[in-house]
């Protein structure tokens, strides 16, 4: 429960008007029969859809953090090498650099691949939902690089200074008096970006991926109740978004209070 600007408690009325909202659609997908067996298929999905979100934005938040220290370094080459990756990727939609990727890029490193003389490997070796999870990752990583540069940048200065006076090394600077300040800052924006992953995941349907939406369009294409099909679908996404927010929202508050006893 929230406090308002006047110190009384915000009953969160959204959040139960969400859950009455699902749990009567929840309840009449699985009172019809051919609702449910729609769900029961869309639940192999769910699982390449939670693991492409996954590992995605695991790979994606690591290089947005080198490419955040890129950009913060004292080199002028990693400058601008990070910023030239950062304002070309944040330039192009994410269905064409998917697209790209899967059908541009990925046989191009097969072909840098062979041409190196190492043991061959044919462009139909290099899987559909690792060619997406490519584009996912260098598409978010832009996104995140800039994320971590505000949080890192919101860190007071004097503080890093108090730190080398202390005789600390630039990578325990960074360990023990950056990063976890930056942390508080970084994580609203991150976590937003973690949702919208959720659901720009559904992009890997167009190259055949069998995710949620993947599937969801070869059974509403089969069974013809589109209005059925999708309905489920958009359910499925919902759900895992708002328990995603949800719990970043429980997070966020945690550390506030965690902070506040501090």
């Amino acid at each position: 429960m929230r406090r308002t600007s006047n110190g009384e408690d915000d009953f969160p009325w959204w959040l139960l008007a969400v859950a009455v909202l699902l749990g009567t659609a929840y309840v009449v997908v699985l009172v019809d029969d051919g609702t449910r067996q729609v769900l029961s298929t869309l639940r192999k999905g769910v699982w390449i859809t939670v693991f492409v979100t996954v590992v995605s934005f695991a790979a994606a938040s690591l290089l947005g953090l080198a490419l955040a220290l890129m950009s913060l370094s004292q080199s002028v080459i990693l400058r601008q090498v990070a910023r030239f990756y950062i304002e070309i990727i944040r330039g192009i939609p994410i269905l064409v650099l998917l697209l790209y990727v899967a059908f541009v890029f990925a046989p191009g490193l097969v072909a840098l691949w062979n041409w190196a003389g190492l043991p061959e490997v044919r462009t139909r070796d290099f899987p559909l939902l690792w060619r997406a999870i490519l584009a996912l990752v260098i598409a978010y990583s832009s996104f995140i690089a800039e994320v971590f540069r505000a949080g890192l940048q919101s860190v007071d200065p004097g503080q890093i200074e108090a730190a080398k006076s202390l005789g600390l090394k630039r990578f325990q600077r960074f360990r023990h008096i950056v990063f976890p300040q930056a942390v508080r800052t970084i994580l609203p924006p991150l976590g937003n970006d973690f949702v919208a992953m959720v659901k720009d995941s559904s992009l890997v349907s167009v190259v055949g991926v069998l995710d949620i939406a993947q599937i969801g369009k070869v059974t509403a294409a089969g069974n013809f109740q589109y209005f059925e099909t999708y309905n489920v679908v958009a359910l499925l996404y919902l759900t895992m978004t708002i328990i995603l927010s949800l719990g970043l929202r429980r997070l966020e508050r945690r550390l506030g209070e965690f902070d506040t006893r501090r």
